[in-house]
């Protein structure tokens, strides 16, 4: 008994021992690289994206105005205000749709057909002429019989070939409509000399950075371009001004006391645009702005800070 039960042993032992031998493992899969080029690729797409995040439309919401609009979506609200035809931008309503782009053109219809008129051909009544019968009157009506008539006219379609589109010759882009891809072009100062107060924040909602100053000091424009908006519309920013500097880029300077520069005016970098105040603020500061598409940007990646 104890025999059989060492031999049973000893098979078990070579079995497990051969199995080991074998050289059989699971496979390994080092999946780090195929994710790190998911993570490359993902990021790719969403820098794509980040390029112009605008819809085609936008929906008015509660307390919202035509100069908010034009602010977070980096237009002139001029320009909505024309490409939606509304002849007051104080007056939009909830639900309204703004679009902000202007819309394709309608496809050209087909190539237009004319139709002339169908030239009938008016014909005689046959006349009807007895004759008595013989081989002269049965050679005579197979002589009518066989004259040839003329088919009657068709009427022709012709088809006009299909106007070309004229190309118009691309504006040159002026001053304040620069190269918008070319963001380097751009050169930035510092608007206002002072200590800095208040930082930017994406997750504290802070828009910009706060410099703090004397009632009355000058506040300069940060870079060339277009000021947009000039005035006291927006909640929060006291006197504001708006400045366009192209299709990617807006600045805002705001709690001015006194605004110098008008809307649809052309501004140089460093000129003199305000004088520093503390309008819809607790002391006398500037609260400025970068927007890149409209969307607040951190101003200290472009500042001399």
């Amino acid at each position: 008994m104890r025999q059989k039960c060492y031999i049973t042993f000893l098979m078990m032992v070579s079995l497990v021992t051969g199995c080991a031998s074998s050289g059989y493992r699971a496979p390994v899969v080092d999946r780090s690289e195929t994710s790190k080029n998911n993570v490359l690729a993902s990021g790719k797409r969403g820098e794509q994206l980040e390029k112009d995040w605008r819809p085609e439309v936008y929906v008015v919401q509660k307390g919202d105005t035509l100069y908010s609009i034009a602010f977070n979506y980096g237009f002139d609200y001029h320009e909505l205000a024309e490409l939606n035809h509304i002849a007051d931008p104080t007056l939009i309503s909830i639900g309204q749709e703004i679009h902000l782009f202007p819309g394709k053109a309608s496809p050209t219809t087909g190539s237009r057909v004319e139709v002339k008129p169908v030239e009938t051909l008016l014909k005689e009544q046959p006349k009807v002429v007895k004759y008595a019968y013989s081989e002269a009157a049965m050679a005579q009506i197979e002589k009518v019989q066989d004259q040839k008539y003329s088919p009657p006219l068709i009427a022709k379609v012709e088809s006009k070939p299909e106007p070309k589109p004229v190309i118009k010759p691309e504006p040159k882009p002026t001053a304040d409509e620069g190269n918008e891809d070319d963001e380097s072009e751009l050169k930035w100062i510092l608007p206002a000399q002072g200590k800095v107060i208040g930082e930017f924040s994406e997750s504290a909602n802070r828009k910009g950075i706060d410099i703090a100053g004397s009632l009355g000091q000058p506040v300069y424009a940060s870079a060339s371009g277009k000021v947009v908006y000039s005035g006291s519309g927006l909640r929060g920013y006291g006197k504001l001004i708006i400045i366009k500097h192209n299709k990617t880029y807006l600045s805002a300077y705001a709690h001015n006391d006194q605004v110098l520069v008008k809307e649809g005016e052309s501004v140089s970098r460093g000129q003199k645009i305000a004088a520093m105040g503390k309008t819809d603020a607790d002391r006398v500061k500037l609260h400025f702005e970068v927007r890149r598409y409209g969307k607040p940007v951190d101003p200290a990646k472009y500042l001399p800070l």
